[in-house]
């Protein structure tokens, strides 16, 4: 889309902050050029130099879902406060920006994904690939079937010392981290087995077949969920670490930190 930035120019005329995603080197030095409200880049890495800018730890297909990740990241980092008026200028069809919508920032419910990655023990690259692991076996399952996960992720030694082997351990002498696309294929097939994945602040695998025996007395949870849930959520009060799941009754990827429920989502909306 050519003249990118007099179109944008139009439209920030009463917001607050431009948010811009995964924009081109071209178009970002238009924008910037062009208007007077301070312009936010959001994608997976700063390829442009932008001084203000909020990294996506996924590609994230549900435009909702990446713009509200944006917002919560931009609360975060107080670029924005709820009451700013943003105009987000997104790509959807071509290789410029064609696509732009207005929202003020406190429309929408805060979901705690984006402090999840931000604040953990864990590196964010760790995370977003346990994610990715686990959205995928959400979409796909095993053998078609769906399954159920549990992945605890960072303070590896401790939650080592509040669980118990289940079966032999693939990973007890290996060095492999999730992220590499073999291991992440492992790990999709020891997943149809039972027991947790325990996985380090670096991204190391350092053990499957894990049962967790943190004490429960205490730990809410929505009702409904079963005894893979109040494990995660009972761990992640008792160490230092974030817990993964992946629902088999209803396929959805639920995350625990400090003995709460911080976010769920749909494998299929990403």
């Amino acid at each position: 889309m050519s003249g990118v930035g007099g179109i944008v120019a139009d439209l920030v005329a009463d917001v607050d902050a431009l948010f811009v995603f995964s924009p081109s080197g071209a178009n970002f030095e238009e924008i910037r050029a062009t208007v007077d409200v301070p312009v936010v880049v959001v994608d997976t890495e700063n390829a442009v130099g932008a001084e203000l800018f909020i990294e996506l730890p996924l590609q994230f297909t549900d435009v909702r879902e990446q713009i509200r990740f944006a917002l919560e990241g931009g609360i975060d980092q107080e670029l924005i406060d709820t009451g700013t008026m943003v105009l987000c200028a997104l790509r959807l069809f071509d290789d410029g920006l064609d696509s732009f919508t207005r929202v003020r920032a406190g429309e929408f419910s805060q979901t705690g994904i984006y402090d999840l990655f931000v604040n953990s023990r864990a590196e964010p690259s760790v995370i977003r690939a346990v994610l990715e692991v686990v959205i995928g076996l959400g979409k796909k399952g095993q053998k078609g079937k769906p399954v159920g996960a549990l992945f605890v992720v960072g303070d590896a030694g401790k939650v080592m010392n509040k669980s118990r082997s289940l079966s032999y351990n693939p990973f007890e002498k290996s060095h492999v981290h999730v992220g590499d696309p073999i291991v992440d294929v492992m790990l999709k097939e020891f997943s149809r087995l039972d027991g947790a994945f325990v996985i380090s602040d670096s991204g190391k695998i350092v053990s499957a077949y894990r049962y967790l025996e943190p004490a429960t007395e205490g730990v809410d949870i929505p009702k409904g969920l079963g005894t893979r849930h109040m494990a995660a959520g009972a761990i992640t009060r008792e160490t230092n670490s974030i817990a993964i799941v992946l629902s088999e009754s209803d396929g959805l990827v639920r995350a625990f930190s400090g003995g709460e429920l911080i976010f769920e989502l749909d494998p299929e909306a990403y």
